[in-house]
C-alpha cells in the first residue's frame, strides 16, 4: 500500500538539507521495514537480541548488542533525492576501518530481484566534521537517486545498510513533500540465515556495510538474515546458545573459534553448543567455518581440528552439515592481500568468504 510522506505523519515539519525541502519520518514507522534486529516496536529498536541475553552472556556482547550489523531498511519510493538523519549511540573509531563501515550507511538500488550498490551515507567534510560527528553522535546526509525508477515508473527499490561497528539510537529517513513511499517485496518466504561468530562476522574490517560477507549473500540469494557476530566475545556461552537454539533459521553459519580465549575453551563448548541447537533444528542446515587466514600457524590448526571434530562427528550421525576450511579462504582470490592486519578480511577478503559459502548456499537455497 502506498504511503505519501504527509499520511505517514500529518504533523511532519519541512526541513532543509543540501537547499532541498524535506520531510523526516521514523524508519520505524510503517510502510519502512527494519531487517536483521530485535522487533524494534517490542522494545528492541536498533539492538541484535534481547537486551537481558545480552547482559548474561557477557561484557562485550552487552556493548556490542548496540552494533546495528546487520541491520537493514527496506522501501520504495518515487522520491528523486534520500536524506537520512542518524542519532549514533557510539562509533567505533579504529585505525583499519573506515568510518563509512564503522558508522555510515550503503545504498543499494533493487532491478528485478538483484541489489546494486548506489552510494553511502557518512557526514560530509575531512577529519574535522569527522570530530564533530562523534562528539555530536549523529549527521545529516543527503543521496541523489536516478531518474529512472528502479521497481517499475519512477518507484525505486531500496534497501539500507546499517553500520558495522557502530549504534543508532534514532534514525529519520528525509523525503521531499508529496512524495510516494510503498513496502518493499519481501525477502522469499523463508526463516533467516543465521550467523554466530567473532568480529569478522560482525564486519571487521569492510570498508563500507555492505560488504560484509553475510550481507553480499544475502543480497545474491534474497533471503532474510540475522548477523550475530561479536568482536572478541563470542565465546560459546549458554546464554547465546540457548538463544539461538530458540531462533527460527534456515540455515547456520557457526564460526566463532577465533574468540575462544583458548583450545581448551573451544574443545570444551563448540560440539555442545552445536549439539544443543541441533536439538531444536533436527534438519537445519549448519555451516562450520574456521577463521580465515593464510598459511595457518600450530594452534589455528588444533582449534581447526576442534571444528573438525564437531562435523565430522555430526556428518557421522547423518546431519545435515558442512564445512569450510579457513585456511583456504583467502586463496580463493588474493592470497595475503585479503586482509588488513593479517587477521580481519578486507573487501577483497570478505568477497573470498562470500565465495567460500557460495557453492554451499547454492545448494541451500537455489
Amino acid at each position: 500500500m502506498s504511503k505519501s510522506i504527509s499520511e505517514i505523519d500529518k504533523n511532519l515539519a519541512v526541513e532543509t538539507v543540501a537547499n532541498l525541502p524535506v520531510q523526516f519520518v521514523s524508519v520505524l514507522d510503517e510502510p519502512f521495514a527494519v531487517y536483521g534486529l530485535c522487533d524494534p516496536h517490542d522494545g528492541g529498536a536498533f539492538h541484535r537480541i534481547p537486551q537481558d541475553v545480552a547482559d548474561a552472556t557477557n561484557e562485550g556482547v552487552k556493548l556490542l548488542n548496540l552494533h546495528t550489523s546487520g541491520g537493514r531498511v527496506r522501501f520504495k519510493t518515487d522520491s528523486p533525492h534520500l536524506a537520512v538523519k542518524v542519532k549514533l549511540s557510539g562509533v567505533g573509531l579504529m585505525p583499519h576501518m573506515t568510518l563509512v563501515g564503522t558508522a555510515g550507511l550503503d545504498v543499494y538500488l533493487g532491478y528485478d530481484g538483484e541489489y546494486r550498490y548506489y552510494g553511502s551515507c557518512m557526514t560530509e567534510g575531512g577529519n574535522d566534521a569527522a570530530i564533530k560527528m562523534t562528539e555530536n553522535k549523529g549527521y545529516t546526509n543527503m543521496v541523489w537517486l536516478p531518474v529512472e525508477g528502479s521497481a517499475g515508473g519512477g518507484m525505486k527499490d531500496i534497501l539500507l545498510n546499517l553500520p558495522l561497528y557502530g549504534g543508532i539510537d534514532e534514525l529519520w529517513l528525509g523525503l521531499p513533500p508529496g512524495s510516494v513511499v510503498e513496502a518493499a517485496d519481501p525477502y522469499r518466504d523463508l526463516p533467516p540465515t543465521v550467523y554466530y561468530g567473532s568480529s569478522i562476522t560482525q564486519g571487521g574490517c569492510a570498508s563500507r556495510p555492505g560488504n560484509n560477507y553475510p550481507n553480499i549473500l544475502s543480497r545474491k540469494y534474497n533471503v532474510d538474515f540475522r548477523n550475530l557476530g561479536f568482536s572478541g566475545s563470542a565465546r560459546g556461552e549458554q546464554a547465546i546458545s540457548d538463544y539461538i537454539a530458540s531462533q527460527p533459521m534456515s540455515a547456520f553459519v557457526f564460526a566463532y573459534d577465533h574468540n575462544a580465549p583458548t583450545v581448551e575453551h573451544l574443545a570444551a563448548t563448540h560440539e555442545p553448543m552445536y549439539r544443543n541447537i541441533r536439538d531444536t533444528h533436527p534438519n537445519t542446515p549448519v555451516i562450520f567455518i574456521t577463521r580465515p587466514g593464510i598459511r595457518y600457524n600450530a594452534e589455528e590448526r588444533a582449534r581447526r581440528e576442534v571444528v573438525k571434530a564437531t562435523y565430522e562427528n555430526a556428518k557421522a550421525r547423518g546431519e545435515n552439515v558442512y564445512f569450510v576450511d579457513g585456511e583456504t579462504i583467502f586463496a580463493i582470490f588474493g592470497g595475503d592481500g585479503g586482509s588488513v592486519d593479517g587477521c580481519h578480511p578486507n573487501d577483497l577478503g570478505f568477497a573470498c568468504v562470500a565465495a567460500a559459502l557460495d557453492p554451499i548456499f547454492a545448494e541451500i537455497y537455489g
